[in-house]
């Protein structure tokens, strides 16, 4: 194999990995955006779920009805 043939073969490579890790950098900041708006949902339901909870306790702290 002739040098000008490996320098070929090397730049091909590294044109390729370049590619690879943009391709890589890119998933991996559209799956950062994906959990951060993920959280900010499960935020949400957590704030639902106690509120919904809460609404819920007040109606447990009536007295039975009178057929009880």
């Amino acid at each position: 194999m002739s040098l000008e043939s490996r320098i070929m073969e090397l730049e091909s490579r590294l044109a390729f990995q370049d590619d690879t890790i943009q391709a890589l950098s890119d998933e991996l900041v559209e799956q950062s955006r994906r959990i951060e708006r993920m959280q900010l949902q499960l935020t949400v339901l957590a704030r639902r779920q106690e509120e919904l909870s809460g609404q819920a306790g007040i109606a447990e702290d009536e007295a039975p009805p009178p057929h009880y």
